[in-house]
């Protein structure tokens, strides 16, 4: 079927066409999206950035809130202008709170391997022990490891699970003594 006549042809571009009055709906002022759960609840929609952040203790501008000093060539500090700003009272201390109490909980441990691969790694320790190169040949080596990527994936799932690693050889090596 023939394509429609004029489709492909380059658009041509309108000088009569006003566009700030087009984008101007767009650019309005719009809330910005806050990621923390506690600067969110804290967040007056009708002050400005700054202000919000003035309020709840928090720098808008980290080279301001803490500037670094240049250091002249005979590595004595310059002083800075001399103008301090008078410093805004913090009205919501809690949010600075919450967010430092948040950042001192302990790390979860999100350091996981799926069950497959553990699974994997144990079926070539349990046939081949520590050879890889009968590994790589190995038919269960779906993915055509080479000896290296083996030896690479067998030692995350050590440091991984170094408890589970242990009891796992120590059941081999009981294994091999109740064949003898």
């Amino acid at each position: 079927m023939p394509k429609a006549k004029g489709k492909s042809r380059r658009q041509k571009y309108s000088y009569n066409l006003n566009r700030k009055r087009l984008y101007r709906s767009v650019r309005r002022r719009a809330a910005p999206r806050i990621a923390c759960s506690h600067i969110r609840h804290a967040w007056d929609p009708t002050k400005s950035v700054a202000q919000n952040l003035a309020e709840m203790g928090l720098a808008e501008d980290p080279n301001k809130a803490v500037p670094i000093h240049k250091k002249t060539l005979l590595g004595m500090k310059v002083g800075s202008d001399g103008q301090q700003q008078g410093k805004k009272m913090v009205r919501k201390p809690y949010v600075v709170n919450e967010m430092e109490y948040e950042a001192s909980l302990p790390e979860k441990k999100s350091n996981t391997l799926s069950r497959d691969l553990i699974d994997y790694v144990q079926y070539m320790i349990q046939n081949h022990g520590e050879n890889y190169k009968e590994m790589a040949r190995d038919e269960k080596n779906y993915y055509q490891d080479t000896p290296k990527q083996i030896k690479r994936k067998i030692n995350v799932y050590k440091n991984f699970y170094p408890e589970e690693y242990k009891d796992f050889i120590a059941s081999l090596k009981q294994e091999k003594m109740d064949v003898q």
